[in-house]
């Protein structure tokens, strides 16, 4: 039985652990051969074990490391922007430092990495770019976010904007908007702040659904976008908080 994404390249940026590195397992699974990156190294280790995943070292802040790895990659089907910082503090604690770090990662990374492989797929005439933002940020605001949710609500912006330029060309561009998910930097979080069950207790607060998602959730809904499922999809920013925007 043909898998849902069998002969099919993906990359995907932020890989090393968390929602990127759940949603390399999950395309590896249904038949795609992907390249997983990561800032540092050592997170992807790891994943040379899973069959069909090649691992690479990349800052996609850093726009001649992206070339230099486009090159290396070549043509891809999917590309899934993952990587991303979350600075805390409202505008008035953020710094300029920090806000450019969250515009630099959150938004500029995926500018680089968009325009390193989005040109082989116009070629070709086929190919799927997928945005991770965050519902809490991007669309609700969260407190004490100002620099991610600036940088997050840009990127939804992004995603609009390639999508209409280039739906034309057989390219399809979404966001998937996750809220609060149960990865390692936000158990780090939790564990840092003063009262870490008032915390915790206060993300859950924050959901429709009344619960923490999972990476399996946002990997899921990844796995769809990229899949011939959903070739009628672009241009839209899929809500995992107790609904779909589509």
């Amino acid at each position: 039985m043909a898998k849902r994404l069998d002969g099919q390249t993906a990359v995907i940026t932020g890989a090393g652990q968390g929602i990127g590195r759940a949603i390399v397992h999950s395309f590896a699974r249904e038949g795609s051969r992907v390249w997983a990156t990561s800032r540092t190294l050592a997170p992807l280790k790891s994943l040379e074990k899973t069959t069909s995943v090649r691992i690479e070292q990349l800052d996609v802040t850093r726009s001649a490391d992206v070339a230099a790895a486009a090159q290396k990659i070549g043509t891809v089907d999917i590309l899934v922007n993952c990587a991303g910082y979350v600075a805390s503090g409202t505008i008035l604690e953020c710094s300029s430092e920090e806000l450019e770090r969250s515009l630099d990662v959150n938004l500029m990374g995926a500018f680089y990495m968009t325009r390193a492989f989005l040109p082989a797929m116009c070629t070709r005439g086929v190919g799927s770019i997928i945005n991770i933002a965050s519902v809490l940020s991007s669309i609700t605001s969260a407190p004490g976010r100002f620099a991610y949710s600036t940088a997050k609500a840009a990127l939804i912006g992004f995603t609009k904007s390639v999508a209409v330029d280039f739906v034309a060309q057989g390219i399809r561009v979404n966001a998937v908007c996750p809220g609060a998910i149960q990865t390692p930097g936000l158990e780090s979080r939790i564990a840092a702040s003063e009262d870490p069950g008032a915390t915790r207790a206060a993300f859950v607060a924050r959901h429709k659904m009344g619960r923490i998602g999972t990476v399996e959730e946002v990997a899921a809904a990844c796995l769809y976008l990229a899949s011939a499922e959903s070739s009628f999809v672009t241009g839209q920013t899929l809500v995992l908080d107790g609904g779909m925007t589509l």
